[in-house]
């Protein structure tokens, strides 16, 4: 099992930045591949970034390319998600993802790729 809770969510201006945090505790983290998806009041929740076992390989959105960056620190169990040059349409409740039988090399972005989930952030973009 793996838990997942995710902190750094918050109201922001457009334009602005906030860096999000996903602290995982139980099985091994560093085997896991990682990942952020989002969802939007009345949208299904869609993939934002992922970030493979081995930390070197990583994926996004690209709605997001170019101004989130997803990273990890396997020494301290936390992947983040920095947020730069955010827009009203990036407001959503954001979602850790932890895979648990995972290549050391791939990234994944279906929902339906990962076993457990936190619980979610909130982020607000206001205009």
């Amino acid at each position: 099992q793996v838990q997942l809770v995710e902190s750094g969510g918050g109201l922001v201006q457009a334009g602005g930045s906030l860096r999000l945090s996903c602290a995982a505790s139980g099985r091994t983290f560093s085997s896991n591949a990682m990942g952020w998806f989002r969802q939007a009041p009345g949208k299904e929740r869609e993939f934002v970034a992922a970030i493979s076992w081995s930390g070197g390989n990583t994926d996004y959105a690209v709605s997001v390319k170019g101004r989130f960056t997803i990273s990890r620190d396997n020494a301290k169990n936390t992947v983040y998600l920095q947020m730069d040059s955010l827009k009203p349409e990036d407001t959503a409740v954001y979602y850790c993802a932890a895979r648990a039988s995972a290549n050391y090399y791939y990234t994944y972005m279906r929902s339906y790729d990962y076993d457990y989930w936190g619980q979610g952030t909130q982020v607000t973009v206001s205009s």
